[in-house]
């Protein structure tokens, strides 16, 4: 089948019906209403914005998902702000279908309304990149920004985004890493369509800058202290933001979803299907085989979740995966890869190693002979020797993993996050063996599937 065939079919599944739309249209006018009232209640000077995917007209059949941002005037406190849109958010969830709390920078209220989720978000009401005071209010320029230059590409944008889901490179949150619905905006502005975007993969890595509003030359000084910034910690892409040139609205993008994008980008334009946008059902096979087939051991480190976000959690399990990575290497034992996250509750670190137990003994190296501490060294030391001017001891080990690690833990010879170190101390360390919620997770990553760039998935 020929790429435009393959779009054409691809389209069809992920535009949004007429039915759908008047459905959207009609809930945007409902909750516009419901937050005007509610603000007249109130008595608040508050505009409401209806940003996103949904107010921008690039969103995917069936995601409905409304983001209502509350704006306050400039000159409104920061906590005059947290508490009245905490408020102004909780009274206008009375009007819908039940509400929670949740809690980015400041308070949000997250709600349901006709089977959708609703998030009601305080914000400032900005007017240019200037005045932007909290992480949110950027959201607001970017969807005025967006409706102002798509020019009708509203389904390259569609498409764009089905692919980098189907090759599961979407979203900018910390547990992906992947490209965010404005970054896909914005290359299908800068670059004219969805095919255009997949044959500038190379170029975008060379070009590494995407400035689509000039701001190197109308912002000098702050651009390029944006550019260097990102350079400086090596991000793949840097896309100095259309509606403010201090932030790369790639910054979250990694090299690894980057990579993705970039084998998934040319396998498709060679051997276009609609695979790369709906993805094949997930291999399942059995992680005990996978162990026979390559001859090495699994370390699971697992504990009961804290009570910590996505966002804060994951990152901190990342940080201690590498830190046994790097002790365990120092120990002798090589980690072949990890992989970290929460799966039914339980929060666990995989490392993948080439043996369960080392040698009894360990040589250990020592200072000078005709020194103080060359003195000390020979005190403590049972079997000593010297090799040129330098000392050397047999010193004995513990020979399994498991002790090892615990060892390690119990000296803190491991660089473990702050917030899970005192889980992670009391934490089971099962080896060779995970319990069966965890069982896909460890075929996955000891198949490589979770990373698999070979196939279409």
């Amino acid at each position: 089948m020929d790429v435009k065939a393959v779009i054409g079919q691809v389209l069809q599944r992920i535009r949004p019906t007429e039915e759908e739309r008047a459905f959207v249209e009609g809930l945007v006018r409902e909750l516009g209403k419901i937050a005007k009232e509610a603000i007249e209640r109130l008595g608040l000077d508050v505009k409401p914005y209806f940003v996103g995917s949904l107010a921008k007209d690039t969103y995917l059949a069936g995601d409905h998902d409304v983001d209502l941002f509350l704006a306050f005037p400039l000159d409104t406190p920061l906590e005059e702000l947290r508490e009245r849109g905490l408020e102004l958010g909780k009274a206008i969830a009375e009007g819908l279908d039940g509400y929670e709390v949740a809690y980015a920078e400041h308070p949000y209220v997250r709600a349901k309304y006709k089977g959708v989720s609703v998030d009601l978000v305080p914000c400032y009401d900005v007017r240019s990149w200037k005045e932007v005071r909290t992480a949110v209010d950027r959201s607001i320029l970017h969807t005025k920004w967006a409706l102002e230059n798509l020019s009708g590409r509203n389904d390259e944008v569609r498409l764009l985004k089905r692919f980098l889901k189907g090759i599961n490179a979407y979203g900018s949150e910390i547990y992906v890493r992947g490209f965010s619905g404005y970054l896909a905006e914005i290359l299908i502005i800068k670059y004219g369509s969805f095919l255009d975007v997949l044959e500038k993969a190379d170029f975008m890595l060379r070009q590494k800058v995407i400035d689509p509003e000039n701001w190197l030359k109308k912002e000098p000084e702050i651009a390029l202290k944006t550019v260097k910034r990102e350079t400086e910690e090596d991000k793949p892409l840097i896309v100095i933001d259309p509606v403010d040139p201090r932030r790369n609205v790639s910054a979250n993008l990694s090299w690894e979803r980057y990579g993705i994008f970039y084998f998934k980008a040319h396998q498709f334009l060679e051997n276009p299907s609609e695979e790369f946008f709906f993805g094949k059902t997930q291999k399942t096979g059995n992680y005990l085989e996978e162990l026979r087939r390559k001859g090495t051991h699994l370390v699971t480190i697992m504990f009961p979740k804290p009570d910590l976000v996505d966002d804060v959690l994951l990152p901190q399990l990342e940080r201690s995966a590498r830190g046994f990575e790097r002790a365990l290497s120092r120990e002798g034992f090589r980690v072949l890869g990890w992989d970290a996250g929460h799966r039914a509750g339980e929060a666990f670190v995989m490392l993948e190693v080439d043996r369960r137990e080392r040698e009894k003994v360990t040589i250990k190296p020592g200072p000078e002979f005709f020194t103080e501490r060359g003195w000390d060294f020979y005190r403590k030391n049972e079997k000593v020797w010297v090799i040129g001017k330098r000392l050397y001891a047999e010193k004995r080990v513990k020979e399994n993993i498991i002790d090892v690690i615990l060892e390690l833990i119990e000296k803190n010879q491991v660089a473990l996050g702050k917030n899970v170190r005192e889980d992670i101390k009391n934490a089971k360390i099962l080896l060779d063996y995970v319990p069966k919620e965890l069982e896909e997770d460890a075929y996955l990553f000891l198949s490589r599937e979770k990373w698999n760039l070979k196939g279409q998935q």
